[in-house]
């Protein structure tokens, strides 16, 4: 594993992850684990695969308004938990770890990352009652806890619609607690990235 301190969003950052698998993405193939790879995960090798044979990004970029709010509010969130925490966030780069990668939202001391989520009020009421992170990011989560090799990850919840008091959630996984976890991710990842060398094998046959 190596870290670039590369900003994040840049022409750099976007060249370094080219044709490799993000963190980000891990759920698409940990859904149906222990089963056969269902087509998310198929849509997302041929992706991979694509960008590995040409160079170029394969995916169809797009913005909503959600997307949007995220890049604005970021930094927000992120001054925020600085403040609730009394903790300095550095610049999260990007962890290369061969076939795969993982970017953060940022770095917190040695041991720390943290991963924001500006999302619309009732997302953020429903992780405010869950008292937990939300679980559709359970394997981002996990995955960077792998890539970086840090002890914890801070789940950020931002909603700016609620009172000052609640506009932030944050809620820590720790690398001890998720053990099972891990081993299950690195052991769909390899069957993964068997899958998508099949497909770039295809590709170029």
């Amino acid at each position: 594993m190596q870290f670039v301190d590369v900003p994040q969003n840049t022409d750099e950052w976007q060249a370094l992850r080219l044709g490799k698998v993000t963190a980000s993405n891990f759920g698409c193939f940990m859904a149906n684990e222990g089963k056969a790879f269902g087509d998310p995960a198929k849509r997302y090798a041929l992706q991979i695969a694509l960008e590995i044979s040409t160079g170029r990004k394969a995916e169809a970029s797009f913005s909503n308004e959600h997307m949007e709010r995220g890049h604005e509010q970021e930094p927000v969130a992120r001054m925020l938990y600085e403040e609730e925490t009394f903790s300095d966030v550095s610049n999260g780069g990007f962890f290369d770890c061969g076939d795969y990668g993982d970017s953060p939202d940022g770095l917190v001391a040695n041991d720390g990352v943290i991963e924001i989520k500006s999302v619309i009020a009732p997302t953020h009421y429903a992780t405010l009652q869950r008292g937990s992170f939300d679980p559709a990011y359970r394997w981002q989560l996990i995955g960077h806890l792998d890539c970086t090799g840090r002890d914890w990850v801070d789940f950020i919840s931002y909603c700016a619609d609620f009172p000052v008091a609640r506009q932030l959630i944050v809620h820590r996984l720790n690398k001890d607690d998720c053990q099972d976890e891990l081993e299950r991710l690195r052991a769909r990842r390899a069957e993964f990235l068997e899958l998508v060398r099949a497909t770039l094998k295809t590709i170029q046959n």
